[in-house]
């Protein structure tokens, strides 16, 4: 227990002295068992994550059994008035003059007292079917764009009538939270201290069972928070935690709790001072963490190129390796996503970026390429790399061995990668 323990203090050791090398091939050792004791006394790590499965719905309540939603059946028949009747004053006054209920109109003629008014009804457009008018409109105003959402209008889950409103919105939000290039420069901490903290995230990540969300958001709240609060290499951990921490509540629906996070720094911090950092970031963010991630338009952009899941995950493993790169940070969401799918689909069956996909994502591939050539570069550097946690996330069968494609070592990659600035 006291080596584990003490292994376990090592990414606060690697943190404050920058050194690399001294970082294990496999850091699995740094997640440690928990004895019995410990897990009876709070749950985590292996217990923890999205366990939707282990959810028991009980059959009924005490009293009233299972609930059912009451359905109030619509009336038979609806009264329709056909006919105006004879009002008060008309009878009593033969020259009551009546007015037409929709509109102003002439004088009309005397009304006897036993001559009912008939007012004219209003006539209503038949609602006109726009399906096909607006995909007519759509092919002509686009003409080599395919309509991606046209199938979708019976699913209201798809939103197809505002989706891509919503993708608009989302290119705002990013430009609203922007991360400065370089924004460490003059603080105490580094890139180097950066790709540590990120890569050991990484593997807490993949022991707790967080989403790919939580994982993404963690990186954005760290890189946001840092940017505008610098703090000591001795505060970056709990800083990293604590982001993971708030990304979870955001995230999941079954977040680790505080003590949890202080296990997996071997009790570095307190939850006291957990607890103290995350209140520290919120009132800093000003409690907006509705930045968009790079998983949102990739599944936006595979739609739009109708692509497998091997090029889908290839992508995915390609944005995962910007998020240790501090070179990359800068970099908004929406064009890391568009890059990564567009090497993917040159790697794999060299298949062109579209005029739908160009669409779709905002991004013509010439506009993509200084960014391609920039990840086809982090693909060659991660085969020497000692940061290996998202090379070995990727190789396991789940995501297809995606890392281990021979692929990854074509001659079109390495030009793509000598190219880069």
């Amino acid at each position: 227990m006291a080596t584990t323990r003490a292994a376990s203090a090592n990414i606060a050791r690697m943190i404050n002295s920058e050194d690399i090398n001294q970082i294990p091939a496999n850091k699995a050792h740094i997640l440690r068992p928990r004895t019995a004791a410990q897990a009876s006394q709070r749950n985590t790590l292996g217990d923890i994550g999205n366990r939707v499965s282990s959810i028991n719905i009980s059959e009924g309540t005490k009293k009233g059994g299972i609930i059912t939603k009451e359905i109030i059946k619509p009336a038979q028949k609806a009264l329709v008035k056909s006919k105006a009747t004879v009002s008060l004053r008309a009878l009593a006054e033969p020259n009551v003059q009546e007015q037409d209920a929709f509109r102003f109109m002439e004088p009309a003629p005397p009304v006897s007292k036993t001559t009912a008014v008939v007012l004219p009804q209003q006539t209503v457009p038949a609602p006109m079917d726009t399906s096909e008018a607006e995909v007519e409109a759509f092919s002509k105003a686009l003409f080599n764009v395919q309509d991606i959402d046209v199938n979708d209008k019976d699913n209201p889950q798809l939103v197809s009538e505002y989706v891509n409103d919503i993708y608009n919105y989302m290119r705002v939000l990013e430009s609203k939270y922007p991360i400065k290039k370089a924004y460490l420069d003059g603080q105490e901490i580094s890139g180097k201290m950066r790709a540590i903290l990120i890569d050991w995230l990484c593997q807490v990540h993949h022991r707790f069972h967080l989403l790919q969300e939580t994982l993404y958001l963690s990186i954005a709240i760290i890189d946001r928070y840092l940017q505008f609060s610098p703090v000591t290499r001795t505060k970056l951990q709990l800083v990293g935690v604590t982001s993971m921490l708030i990304a979870s509540k955001y995230e999941e629906m079954y977040a680790p709790e505080v003590a949890d996070f202080v296990y997996i720094t071997d009790n570095a911090y307190s939850k006291k001072e957990i607890l103290q950092m995350e209140g520290d970031i919120l009132r800093t963010l000003n409690f907006s963490f509705g930045r968009p991630l790079c998983l949102h338009f990739l599944r936006r952009n595979s739609k739009a190129g109708q692509v497998d899941a091997n090029k889908h995950t290839l992508a995915k493993y390609l944005m995962e390796l910007t998020i240790v790169e501090y070179d990359m940070v800068h970099y908004s969401p929406s064009e890391i996503a568009a890059a990564a799918l567009c090497l993917s689909m040159k790697l794999l069956d060299k298949s062109q970026w579209t005029e739908t996909l160009a669409h779709y994502s905002s991004y013509p591939e010439k506009e993509l390429m200084p960014t391609i050539q920039k990840l086809a570069s982090l693909v060659v550097k991660s085969e020497n790399s000692k940061l290996t946690a998202v090379r070995t996330k990727y190789a396991s069968s789940k995501f297809f061995k995606i890392s281990t494609i021979p692929e990854l070592k074509c001659q079109e990659l390495k030009d793509l990668a000598a190219k880069a600035s």
